[in-house]
Formats: structure tokens, C-alpha cells, sequence
């Protein structure tokens, strides 16, 4: 009788956990925001936000100068904390939601760096992506670059793509 039960288990384990996975598929559908008005109302609803990035596509500014060459990147990250700032509320003439991470990586050229991400994003569709990497003993910057573009909408050429988990 235990060797029966013993042999059930398994195939008892192996079902949950394929209509855990099920349960978590169909729990996680994304829907695009093509606009300021959508990524606000899904930000004010609690609802989780992710973004991925085509950087090649954007524009780039290192140091005040537009580069020509932009590295063909793409990069994503979950928009869990975020802070909405309206018009005037801070000196800025156009309303925005702003979003920022740090991890510690390994880069190949500059060691063991913090790597700061900081996402902008105004009213107009405008996105503004501040990429850093810090050293984690001195914070000294070591790269800074910044990165341009609007919100995809599937009109234009923006290159912030934005989804809201359903």
C-alpha cells in the first residue's frame, strides 16, 4: 500500500504543478499602453507594470553630445515603485511618472559596477532613460548615458515599450 502511494506522489506533485503554472499563465496576460493616460491609470489601479526597451532605436546622448552609433540593446524592468509629479510640482513644465532600479553586476569593462536605471515618462509620450553605472564603494560615476524616445503606440517610432499584468 505505501509503494502504491509512494508512486502517486510524483504524478500528484507533477499535476499541481502544471495547473500552477497554468493558473499563472492565465493570471499574467499583458496588455500594451500606447499612451501616458494608460500607463497613469494602470500605475493608479495597483496593477503590476513592466517595460522593455530597443535602445538601438532611440537617441542617444553621452556627456551633452548626440552619439551616432547606439549599442543594438534591448533592456527590460518591472515599474514597481514609481512617483507622479504634475505640472509645476517640482519646476517641470509637463506632468511625468518617473521609476528607477540599481543592481550590482559584473560588466566586462568596468568591473563590478551599480547598474542605475531611472525611466521618465511625461505626459506628452516623451521617455527619458538615465542608464548609469556607479562604482559600489565610491558611487563615482563610471558611465552615463541617456537615452531618448516616445511611447510605442504602433504609430510612431518609439522604442518604450509599456504592458500592464493582468
Amino acid at each position: 500500500m505505501k509503494k502504491r502511494n509512494a508512486s502517486i506522489a510524483p504524478a500528484i506533485v507533477a499535476g499541481l504543478l502544471v495547473f500552477a503554472a497554468g493558473a499563472r499563465a492565465a493570471s499574467s496576460a499583458e496588455t500594451p499602453l500606447k499612451n501616458f493616460a494608460e500607463l497613469m491609470s494602470a500605475f493608479e489601479s495597483g496593477a503590476e507594470v513592466r517595460a522593455v526597451f530597443h535602445y538601438k532605436s532611440m537617441t542617444l546622448t553621452i556627456d551633452g553630445k548626440v552619439e551616432e552609433k547606439v549599442p543594438d540593446a534591448v533592456g527590460g524592468m518591472a515599474l514597481k515603485t514609481w512617483e507622479f509629479f504634475a505640472a509645476g510640482a517640482v519646476g517641470n513644465p509637463d506632468s511625468y511618472v518617473t521609476s528607477s532600479e540599481n543592481h550590482l553586476i559584473r560588466h566586462p569593462r568596468y568591473g563590478t559596477v551599480l547598474n542605475y536605471v531611472k525611466v521618465s515618462v511625461a505626459a506628452s509620450g516623451a521617455v527619458k532613460i538615465l542608464a548609469q553605472y556607479l562604482d559600489p564603494r565610491t558611487f563615482k560615476v563610471e558611465m552615463d548615458e541617456t537615452f531618448t524616445t516616445l511611447i510605442a503606440d504602433g504609430a510612431n517610432a518609439g522604442a518604450a515599450f509599456f504592458y500592464r499584468l493582468d
